[in-house]
């Protein structure tokens, strides 16, 4: 009896307690496993919420890398940075990414976000600087069409001088002839100058721009037994007889002395020579005649008298284009003796001894 009697009082059961507080400790445990319910059932629905998340973002990257791919089969298409706008595009998913989840984790809005991103724009500014000036940078290239892929570009201060063969958001790759990659900052091609090559490729010719070096002291005035072994030059002949006559009725006109060559007009070895240069030139096939086409003289240097070959050749590919060059140059320096002139050299060991 008195153990049933301690077993009484001991406090353990709802039924020590009164009828009013057992209800109330009834619903209150009923809320709890409500809300224990509800928060595994928000968990849930977070997960799952983030999992489709994850998934359209999947598959959102994946069709742009797909679109990216297809544009690049598309010949309008092959030379423009379309890698550039996929990562714009890019970013922007991640970023709407990133503020959905954050907004499910806390439960707010997503203005609310915005607005607080709104307010932290300039950390932002300052954290994607790079990728925003290689947008604007890819747009301007792009709308001015400053560059494409497969230009030829030369950027000395980046050691780049090749073929342009990406161009993304922050970066333009350019293929060096030596086969090496030069990464450029897609900003600099804006910022700073660079050389496209891409006109040349354009045009009917690539151009010739070099110079022989005379030497002063074999430039002389030419006599008349000097002009009748240069007449039998085809190139030349023609000119030569034009020119003497000029000469010889411009002289008499001023009743000038022939014996004294520098008291008017006569011709040079130097002139006859460029006159050779120019319409060698013209002759040749490989010359594209419907440009510019000249052999001029320039400012006298310590170096010589510089005369500079001027023209286009029509074959604009690289070794073709070498290849012609020195083979006509080889010509010219070969020529230089029969108008008894010399190129210049600075003095060997033999010369000066």
């Amino acid at each position: 009896m008195r153990g049933s009697s301690d077993d009484q009082g001991a406090p353990g059961g709802n039924q020590d307690l009164p009828a009013w507080a057992s209800q109330q400790l009834e619903e209150l445990k009923a809320r709890i496993q409500q809300l224990e319910n509800d928060l595994n059932e928000s968990r849930e629905s977070q997960q799952q919420v983030l999992l489709n998340s994850a998934t359209e973002r999947a598959t959102l990257e994946g069709s742009l890398n797909a679109a990216k791919e297809f544009f690049k089969t598309i010949d309008s298409f092959k030379d423009k940075p379309v890698d550039s706008f996929v990562q714009v595009a890019m970013i922007l998913v991640w970023f709407m990414a990133i503020i959905l989840v954050f907004s499910i984790l806390t439960g707010k809005e997503v203005s609310t976000f915005l607005t607080a991103m709104g307010a932290l724009s300039a950390v932002i500014l300052l954290i994607f600087k790079d990728t925003i000036l290689g947008l604007v940078a890819s747009i301007q290239l792009t709308s001015n069409d400053l560059i494409r892929i497969g230009d030829w570009i030369t950027m000395k201060q980046f050691g780049a001088d090749g073929d342009v063969i990406e161009i993304n958001l922050n970066s333009v790759k350019v293929q060096n002839f030596d086969k090496t990659i030069t990464t450029i900052p897609t900003y600099k091609l804006i910022s700073d100058s660079f050389k496209n090559w891409r006109g040349m490729s354009d045009s009917n010719g690539r151009r010739i721009k070099r110079a022989l070096l005379i030497k002063g002291s074999s430039i002389k005035f030419m006599g008349e037994e000097e002009l009748s072994k240069l007449q039998k030059i085809k190139l030349i002949s023609d000119y030569i007889s034009q020119t003497k006559s000029e000469i010889i009725e411009h002289n008499s006109n001023l009743d000038i002395v022939s014996d004294i060559k520098v008291n008017g007009r006569n011709l040079t070895n130097i002139g006859l020579f460029r006159k050779y240069t120019e319409n060698y030139l013209v002759s040749n096939k490989l010359i594209n005649n419907e440009m510019t086409v000249m052999c001029r003289q320039l400012t006298p240097t310590s170096q010589g008298v510089p005369l500079e070959i001027y023209a286009f050749i029509t074959d604009k590919e690289w070794k073709n284009y070498e290849n012609i060059v020195s083979d006509l140059f080889d010509h010219l320096l070969a020529s230089l003796s029969t108008f008894d002139l010399e190129l210049f050299e600075l003095p060997s060991n033999i010369n000066i001894k």
